[in-house]
């Protein structure tokens, strides 16, 4: 959704996941825009991984405006029998691969960055990081709040590079991750006070404000957009 919503804008996208999955961004469709869309397949659930895409990515370009962290994994189990793979891989995912692949970026970024024009890291955290979930998904939970936190120390270390660390905390958006969403979706849309899911325009339209001029001034905060799914019991 968000690599759609950069690609209507005109940008030159890099797409990075285990194997080249349709990810809604058609030929006609970078032909309309006139844009490029390109794939490069990496495992960043290792340090390996996350070293090999950054280093893939500075052959083929000099510097990055925008590096959006989006890559995650959830793991459910009951308390008693959860186990120490669901954690390791959920926190490996989720919360050490923004930062290293971050960390190993961070010549591009700072060779796109100025303050007139500060680079963006945009980490995509969730509302399961804000208010705990019902659901018995210790490590996702744990590993969203980390990187909303995480996005705040960075943040406060990045800006003095004109680098920009924000994130985006979503709610319920119909996905391979998110199935109650996607196959349930008049039910979460009932528990939701917009009573609606995400729509693919709702959390395109947050990135591009954080990516864009007009956000230029938020930095290390967190934007929620969950329809109001974060304040359901609140009132």
């Amino acid at each position: 959704m968000i690599a759609r919503a950069f690609v209507a804008q005109g940008a030159k996208v890099y797409i990075s996941s285990r194997g080249i999955k349709d990810t809604g961004i058609g030929l006609t469709e970078r032909d309309k825009y006139d844009c490029e869309c390109i794939f490069i397949p990496e495992d960043v659930s290792t340090i390996d991984g996350c070293r090999r895409l950054a280093t893939k990515f500075s052959e083929m370009e000099p510097s990055l405006d925008i590096l959006v962290n989006n890559a995650g994994t959830s793991w459910g189990c009951d308390f008693e029998k959860f186990p120490e793979q669901g954690w390791d891989r959920v926190m490996n995912l989720n919360l050490k691969a923004p930062f290293f692949i971050t960390q190993f970026l961070h010549g591009t970024l700072k060779a796109a960055a100025s303050r007139e024009r500060p680079a963006k890291v945009i980490n995509i955290a969730s509302i399961d990081g804000i208010q705990p979930s019902a659901d018995e998904t210790y490590s996702y939970q744990a590993s969203k709040a980390g990187l909303i936190f995480l996005t705040r120390r960075m943040a406060a270390r990045l800006i003095g590079d004109a680098i920009n660390v924000t994130a985006i905390a979503p709610g319920h958006f119909p996905s391979d991750l998110n199935r109650r969403a996607r196959d349930y979706s008049e039910e979460v849309a009932h528990a939701t006070p917009a009573r609606r899911v995400g729509r693919w325009e709702d959390i395109a339209g947050a990135a591009i404000y954080l990516a864009s001029r007009a956000g230029d001034y938020v930095v290390g905060d967190t934007l929620v957009v969950d329809g109001g799914r974060s304040l359901a019991k609140v009132g």
